[in-house]
């Protein structure tokens, strides 16, 4: 079984939409992306710098459309099995729906600009941040970050838990690591997603999604929320909806990749983060990184191997 996984916030680089422009179409294709959110993505993914794009309300629906403008030039180059499974982090999982066709390409976009911008306003109202956690056991972890009123909101599995809540508490077990953690890595983030602070963008999130009808999925599409594999469209787009305030269970995600047989994988640009992850916790798995269009024709090799491979 092959798998496509799209990346959430914090895979962006600069200038990362470029080389994808030159392709036939697709300038036109995020030009009209463009005007759906009120965003110039050309502008922001060819000549932005990092600060630039580093901002909530403008990584989401930019992660997102590179994703797709990627997946949707490979569909034009390749064949894909008709069991390809399907998986995105955070908001790379509107991307993934997309692929699965639940949602049209557009109403992805559409969503993850929504979610970008409210998830931004949310962050306004309360003082939060994350820690991404790395070692020790998920459940002593977990334990541990309770007795600072904080949460998982990233379970991300091989090892790695992001801590999300108050910013006083997230600076403090950066200060109190134990010893069966190795290290504990505050991150540049607008707030606490995942949690309970996001609750405004969530109910922003449902009214948009009120106005879209969601197809059931045409290819295996797992959530974030437990990794399993969902089959109506609505209860996806619910899924979506809710992911917003809970955690991203891409541990379980990877745990259903391994029970189904993935025996290779390709990430959608920006790509590395989720390749990464994969590595460490997939082991026997052919695992491709598309960052250019050159890349996309690794993965009809990737789909004809057995064998432990990477190429990034």
């Amino acid at each position: 079984m092959f798998a496509l996984l799209a990346p959430g916030q914090g895979s962006q680089t600069p200038g990362m939409f470029a080389p994808w422009l030159e392709l036939e179409g697709t300038r036109e294709r995020v030009a009209g992306w463009s005007e759906l959110t009120g965003l110039d993505l050309v502008e922001l993914g060819t000549t932005a710098d990092a600060d630039a794009i580093k901002d909530t309300a403008i990584t989401q629906p930019l992660v997102v459309a590179l994703a797709l403008l990627a997946f949707e030039e490979l569909e034009r180059r390749h064949e894909l099995p008709a069991d390809v499974l399907v998986a995105g982090h955070s908001v790379g999982e509107l991307a993934a729906a997309a692929m699965a066709g639940v949602l049209s390409a557009d109403d992805a976009v559409a969503l993850a600009a929504v979610r970008g911008r409210e998830m931004a306003a949310a962050c306004e109202l309360a003082p939060t941040g994350m820690a991404a956690v790395m070692g020790g056991e998920p459940e002593q972890v977990v334990r541990w970050l309770a007795e600072y009123d904080l949460v998982p909101a990233n379970m991300n599995g091989a090892g790695q838990i992001v801590a999300a809540g108050a910013l006083g508490s997230i600076d403090k077990i950066v200060d109190d690591k134990p010893d069966f953690v190795k290290k504990v890595i505050k991150l540049k983030v607008a707030g606490a997603f995942h949690t309970h602070y996001m609750e405004p963008a969530r109910d922003a999130m449902r009214e948009k999604a009120a106005g879209i009808t969601a197809a059931d999925p045409a290819r295996t599409l797992l959530s974030n929320a437990d990794g399993a594999a969902v089959q109506s469209g609505s209860e996806m787009l619910g899924r979506l909806v809710e992911q917003v305030t809970l955690p991203v269970r891409w541990d379980s995600c990877m745990a259903t990749m391994a029970r189904r047989g993935v025996h290779a994988l390709a990430e959608l640009p920006p790509a590395g983060a989720l390749t990464g992850l994969a590595r460490r916790e997939l082991s026997g798995v052919t695992i491709v990184g598309l960052k250019k269009p050159e890349d996309l024709d690794k993965v009809a090799a990737a789909l004809a191997s057995g064998t432990e491979e990477t190429t990034e």
